[in-house]
């Protein structure tokens, strides 16, 4: 599928990504996430059940690691 950012050349390819979600006063990161990610410019689109699972994932807050959180000062 062609990239939907007008002027972009680029195709959607699927890939598993690291995904960052800023939610309340904490950060939560997710790893291999499905996603179409554009091969030129980089452009990310979730699919809706994707969304939703991340949605329910921030709800039940049991994360399998922790991992530090570095604040750029």
């Amino acid at each position: 599928m062609k990239c939907s950012i007008q002027g972009c050349p680029g195709d959607y390819e699927s890939k598993a990504i690291i995904h960052t979600v800023q939610h309340d006063a904490e950060v939560f990161v997710f790893e291999n996430v499905p996603a179409e990610v554009c091969s030129v410019c980089g452009d990310t689109i979730f699919s809706p059940t994707t969304v939703q699972h991340i949605e329910e994932l921030l709800v039940s807050r049991r994360p399998k690691k922790t991992v530090p959180l570095y604040e750029y000062a």
